[in-house]
């Protein structure tokens, strides 16, 4: 059987909730829960209020969701500087 495709939508964080979730409003300001993904846990990439992320959803529950990316706003600095000695 085929994996169903999923929903991949724009959203911005609104609140930060316990247990690594965040309230996501949609650019069609529907409200959801979601959750981080694996690799951004992994690479530890911290999310805060305010910032556009990624949502990717399944056509069969649209409340919950899961961030798999995070824009870097303005001032979100740039990749890291070579350390000097």
């Amino acid at each position: 059987m085929a994996k169903e495709e999923l929903l991949t939508l724009e959203g911005l964080i609104d609140e930060i909730l316990p247990d690594g979730r965040f309230r996501v409003v949609l650019e069609n300001d529907h409200r959801i829960v979601a959750y981080t993904a694996g690799k951004m846990r992994k690479f530890r990439i911290r999310s805060v209020v305010g910032d556009k992320v990624r949502v990717e959803m399944t056509p069969y529950d649209l409340d919950k969701g899961r961030i798999v990316f995070r824009d870097r706003g303005p001032g979100g600095g740039g990749p890291p500087q070579p350390r000097r000695r």
